[in-house]
């Protein structure tokens, strides 16, 4: 059973004594102390406990203290039912902020695991699995069709087309021939291949991203919950008030009155009890992250939720973030033909080979392949795919390709482009694109109108490419063809560039953003194409991909602090009032009760008010 569970169950128990004592108060006070108090056991035994605990550990004055005191002073005084309420209530508010975090949060550990299991080493004739640790610079490894990359390697035999967007963000797998270094966490989509090993397992680029998230991770600041902070001078004060209020003024009345102002002191404290702010400024920081749940996006704690509003700098990457990382015919470019006989002759050459371009190129055409029209298909690596189309030999593929042919291809092409030639012509060129979001561009004036200073972008895409689409998004600054590390480089001097208190938030989606995304004060993964590194590396999580998101959790997060502000000023202003009543006897317990109870009641009330925003 988890703790969680346990504690609700312990809740519900402590509630059903409660009312029982509240019942059996009529025909019984004896039975109702005894049910009353085990109430407040049920409810608060782990507090109690913990205050004890504390003070042998030389930290007094703590909520658990201040909680501890106003519960059995409010049983010294016979308000039994106020001593168990206050703790009921207590408990409510802790239970509430432990499921809102421990609900959305998994150890990065468990899920973060891109290491290879094994590596396959050639010796001689005979291939071993050998685990990756184990293996050595010069070993001769082979990696097989759909395998990943367990090493940092050079390639000696074979070529193959590698999918590396898990690690520098290109959505455009690269071709890889002999001679080329290939990098441990790519993965192997096509041929098989045999490498020598460049580097040993702690050196490679896929330890690497490990060390980088753990060490990103370690340097993250726990801001210290404002609970906590309060409590550390009010607690104090409070008590020490109490006991001046209890014993001062029976000096100058030789005595006769002690039990009076007992009474008053212990008021005194049950009044100082800080309830409302101990239960509504965690349930305001839980509504606020249920308002931005029922939005579609998963925030992993108050704390982060607090942060967004002091975020300044966003920092985005490209692929699956702001674009689709979904390959689409964005232009056809015919050169003396027809549009219609570019895009078939182009589908034709390209309907037998599985690279994402091929397939972005013959959904484009969308009509049935006849498979009897073609033969004499080859795909050159690197280059593109030759065919004979009805008899004549026809070429889809990259300018190299075309040059190889002796076919010049149009030289002022920007982007990703298929060139096709039919029968030594040149019958012009089809544009690939990452196509991007839709609400991509909304998302960047959202958060300009919210505040924020700067927009960047990271990717390990081209400059070409990555230029093209920070222009049409309004993105302020952006850096391409980036690895991990340097993504760590960029972002660690955009943090030291803010001002005080000021935040930046970093939004991904692959592994390789896994590091950035630990080491930003605010992480932000896209949950629907996002990696499980990312996810779990990330504070929180868009689930529907769609980056316009953040400017909602944005005004959800700056709702949620004027209601903590507002709960935090009602609660200190009617405390301070009661309490100075409650000091001089102009009003007595039951002003007490309202200005714990009640006042809880009403901060709650306005807490809740969060969980119906609406976009």
């Amino acid at each position: 059973m988890s703790s969680q569970k346990k504690q609700l169950i312990r809740i519900l128990s402590a509630a059903v004594f409660l009312i029982a004592g509240f019942i059996v108060k009529q025909f019984s006070v004896n039975i109702a102390f005894i049910l009353f108090l085990i109430s407040l056991l049920l409810g608060g035994a782990d507090v109690l406990i913990n205050a004890v605990r504390n003070i042998f550990k030389g930290q007094v004055f703590d909520e658990n203290f201040l909680m501890s005191i106003a519960a059995v002073g409010a049983f010294i005084i016979g308000e039994c039912p106020e001593g168990a309420t206050v703790m009921l209530f207590y408990q409510v508010g802790e239970l509430f902020q432990d499921y809102a975090v421990d609900k959305s949060r998994k150890s990065v550990a468990e899920l973060m695991d891109i290491r290879p299991d094994y590596a396959n080493v050639k010796h001689g004739d005979e291939i071993t699995q050998e685990d990756p640790y184990d293996v050595q610079v010069g070993d001769l490894i082979v990696i097989k069709p759909g395998e990943r990359v367990p090493l940092d390697a050079v390639i000696v035999n074979g070529s193959t087309t590698l999918d590396t967007s898990s690690l520098t963000g290109e959505s455009l797998p690269r071709e890889a021939k002999e001679g080329d270094e290939i990098l441990s966490g790519s993965i192997n989509l096509s041929g098989l291949i045999e490498a020598s090993v460049t580097k040993e397992f702690e050196q490679s680029t896929v330890s690497k991203i490990l060390d980088l998230v753990e060490n990103a991770a370690d340097n993250k600041a726990t801001s210290e919950s404002f609970i906590t902070k309060f409590a550390r001078y009010y607690t104090p004060a409070v008590v020490g008030a109490a006991l001046l209020l209890a014993f001062i003024p029976p000096i100058f009345t030789g005595f006769s009155d002690l039990s009076k102002w007992v009474y008053r002191a212990l008021a005194f404290l049950v009044t100082s009890c800080p309830c409302a702010l101990v239960i509504s400024v965690p349930l305001s920081f839980f509504g606020g992250i249920g308002a931005a749940s029922k939005n579609g996006v998963l925030i992993k704690g108050s704390n982060h939720l607090e942060d967004l509003a002091k975020a300044r700098t966003v920092v985005f990457d490209k692929t699956g973030t702001l674009t689709k990382g979904v390959f689409k015919v964005s232009r056809i470019v015919p050169n003396n033909c027809h549009e219609s006989e570019l895009l078939e002759t182009a589908a034709y050459a390209e309907s037998n080979s599985n690279h994402p371009i091929s397939v972005s190129v013959t959904k484009a055409y969308g009509k049935e392949i006849d498979k009897a029209r073609i033969t004499d298909c080859e795909e050159k690596a690197g280059h593109g795919v030759t065919v004979k189309l009805d008899g004549k030999p026809c070429a889809a593929g990259n300018r190299k390709l075309m040059h190889s042919l002796g076919i010049k291809a149009d030289e002022n092409v920007s982007g990703t482009a298929v060139h096709v030639s039919r029968d030594g012509q040149y019958l012009g060129y089809i544009l690939i694109e990452d196509e991007i979001k839709s609400d991509a561009k909304t998302a960047i004036e959202m958060l300009k109108a919210l505040g924020i200073k700067k927009t960047v972008m990271l990717t390990g895409d081209s400059k070409t490419i990555a230029g093209k689409v920070a222009k049409q998004v309004g993105i302020d600054e952006f850096h391409a063809e980036l690895l991990p590390a340097d993504k760590v480089e960029k972002t660690e001097a955009l943090i030291k560039a803010q001002k005080k208190n000021e935040k930046l938030v970093f939004v991904g989606d692959g592994i390789n953003d896994a590091p950035v995304l630990a080491l930003s004060d605010i992480g932000i993964a896209m949950g629907g194409v996002g990696s499980d590194a990312a996810i779990e590396a990330s504070d929180i999580v868009i689930m529907t991909d769609e980056p316009s998101k953040l400017g909602t959790a944005m005004r959800i997060s700056a709702k949620t602090l004027r209601i903590v502000r507002q709960n935090i000023s009602f609660a200190l202003f009617v405390k301070f009032a009661v309490l100075l009543l409650v000091a001089f006897g102009i009003v007595h317990m039951w002003a007490a009760v309202f200005a714990d109870v009640g006042v809880s009641v009403i901060a709650i009330l306005n807490a809740l008010r969060v969980l119906g925003y609406k976009e």
